[in-house]
């Protein structure tokens, strides 16, 4: 929900970030083929950034424990603290959260809808052109939007080429025949960069690709799926400590974990919900590779949240950084909030409620 446009400058790696409604627009390489080298604010608002008047134990409804009241204030703020990291971490667990979207920029917009629709079987949702501030969205899946996990993709005028950089991964994508998939994507003249074949220590039949502007998918083999784009693949310096991230202050689940000694890696499946009915992000960690060239392709997942108020205070105590206080976005009633990973990696939390009202108006 947010939408990303280069500055004026000619580096491809500067860009601003303005927000518009739907969006906050804010290389492909192998797992181991890594180089070394507004609006007046709601009460709400206010009262979530009265910080020095309201404790966060209070926004939380918490109650002060026992030993507070008996006299034992040097223990207030160790106690204080205590409780309102258990208290964010248990809403955490159960606040309503979806994938909604990934977002990343393309140099030719048609020519990367002909690709998914033709090739990859995907249906263009909706597009939109934003002429006053020189960019154009379109949004491609397998289903709408309400219910399923789906693509963003972002043209800003003029810029034709994007540096994916080495942390970016790529994307998955179910197939029933990957085969048969690739196949298709040679005759209209894609581009293969891994033939179909067991997976490297498994069984699953696994196949690469690349679109037009360089970014990879992985393609699965697996029965029909409710959500045949499942994976967004993003490297990481330190595996435990984005684990645990994600855990704590994105209320992922940890699905399943696989070190590969043989090649030198281990990846992490994080989501919410099974991997064969929910899309997930998939964790990489190349032994020895603590930092990667994130370029300035992909941009952001987006996320729903009932609360966007609660979810910036949940990211804050687990140390994560906030980009954007929760809040809506100028002009219009959809609130969000961003922030980055221990990796700086971006994520967009999205009202669900606004999030429903948004596509209704499309």
């Amino acid at each position: 929900m947010v939408r990303i446009i280069p500055m004026a400058s000619s580096s491809l790696h500067l860009v601003s970030l303005r927000p518009s409604l739907s969006s906050i627009r804010f290389c492909a390489v192998s797992r181991s083929g890594v180089s070394l080298s507004s609006q007046i604010p709601s009460r709400r608002i206010a009262f979530f950034h009265l910080a020095s008047a309201v404790p966060q134990s209070q926004i939380f409804g918490i109650k002060a424990p026992n030993l507070l009241r008996e006299g034992k204030s040097g223990n207030l703020a160790q106690a204080s603290t205590v409780a309102t990291q258990e208290d964010v971490l248990e809403w955490v667990k159960k606040d309503k959260r979806r994938m909604l979207h990934v977002v990343y920029r393309v140099g030719d917009l048609d020519r990367t809808i002909k690709f998914y629709t033709e090739c990859l079987g995907m249906k263009l949702l909706r597009k939109r052109d934003i002429p006053e501030e020189r960019y154009t969205n379109a949004f491609l899946g397998y289903g709408p939007e309400d219910s399923h996990f789906v693509i963003e993709l972002t043209y800003n005028y003029g810029v034709e080429k994007y540096d994916i950089g080495s942390g970016f991964g790529h994307f998955g994508i179910a197939v029933d025949d990957v085969a048969k998939t690739v196949d298709l994507i040679k005759a209209k003249g894609g581009k293969v960069t891994r033939e179909p074949g067991p997976v490297k220590g498994g069984k699953t039949v696994i196949a690469f690709i690349e679109d037009p502007d360089g970014y990879k998918f992985e393609l699965l083999e697996r029965g029909p799926s409710p959500e045949p784009l499942c994976q967004v693949m993003l490297r990481v310096g330190d595996l435990d400590r984005s684990i645990n991230f994600y855990e704590k202050a994105f209320g992922m689940e940890l699905l399943r974990k696989r070190d590969n000694p043989d090649y030198k890696y281990t990846i992490a499946m994080m989501g919410y919900g099974p991997e064969d009915k929910n899309a997930v992000l998939e964790l990489t960690y190349n032994y020895g590779v603590t930092e990667y060239d994130k370029g300035d392709g992909y941009a952001q997942i987006a996320i729903g949240t009932d609360d966007v108020y609660k979810t910036a205070e949940a990211i804050k105590l687990c140390d994560g950084k906030i980009t954007r206080e929760p809040g809506p976005l100028p002009g219009i009633n959809t609130k969000i909030t961003a922030c980055l990973d221990p990796d700086g990696w971006k994520s967009v939390f999205v009202d669900n409620i606004d999030f429903l009202k948004e596509l209704e108006g499309v």
